[in-house]
């Protein structure tokens, strides 16, 4: 059976500690924006860290510098920010910005799901699914796919019926595919026929 999993999505963006640091950036006014999200930063505001490790990793407002990029995202991540957590994790995922390290970037992923980071949830579900970094475990990727998918995420919940019947867990892959069927997700009425089918045969 074919499991149709969309391929891992990041996307580190830019975020305000505070409206006069994002009005800075808005305005061009990079070394500004700089100076403003660095004394947050420096005071333990970790949406600040998180958008000064974006500075320094695309060269806005100061000199380009990985490392100190690596340095103030991983200080944030390592302070409970999600979203920095994510980030994290996806960078050491695809290797942007850092050495790809499927197992660090199982490590973060786990921290920023844990957090209720409905995308992280989801791109952990993938590596558990396909043992990249962790040791392979449909029955957990289902489990994050369906806590993702109960708070809203559309593509987990496309693919957690399927991977639940990966699981043989059709109880809850017969209640999942019947949801995507309600959202016209016609290969969902052939997978709920397949389930029938097979408990016709026992």
């Amino acid at each position: 059976m074919k499991v149709l999993l969309l391929q891992f999505v990041t996307a580190v963006t830019l975020l305000a500690s505070s409206n006069e640091a994002l009005d800075a950036y808005k305005n061009h006014e990079y070394k500004k924006a700089f100076t403003l999200y660095e004394q947050a930063a420096k005071s333990g505001d970790t949406t600040a860290q998180n958008a000064l490790s974006y500075l320094y990793f695309n060269g806005i407002g100061v000199s380009k510098d990985k490392k100190e990029g690596l340095a103030w995202i991983t200080k944030a991540a390592q302070s409970g920010d999600a979203r920095a957590a994510y980030d994290l994790g996806m960078m050491y995922l695809i290797g942007e910005n850092v050495q790809k390290d499927l197992k660090k970037a199982a490590k973060w992923l786990e921290v920023a799901a844990d957090k209720g980071n409905t995308e992280a949830q989801f791109n952990l579900a993938l590596m558990y699914f396909n043992g990249d970094g962790v040791k392979q475990d449909v029955n957990k990727a289902a489990a994050l796919l369906e806590e993702a998918a109960q708070h809203g995420h559309t593509r987990a919940k496309q693919n957690v019926g399927r991977v639940y019947m990966q699981a043989l867990n059709f109880k809850k892959a017969k209640y999942w595919l019947n949801e995507n069927l309600k959202d016209g997700d016609v290969g969902a009425a052939t997978l709920l026929k397949e389930i029938e089918a097979a408990h016709k045969e026992e």
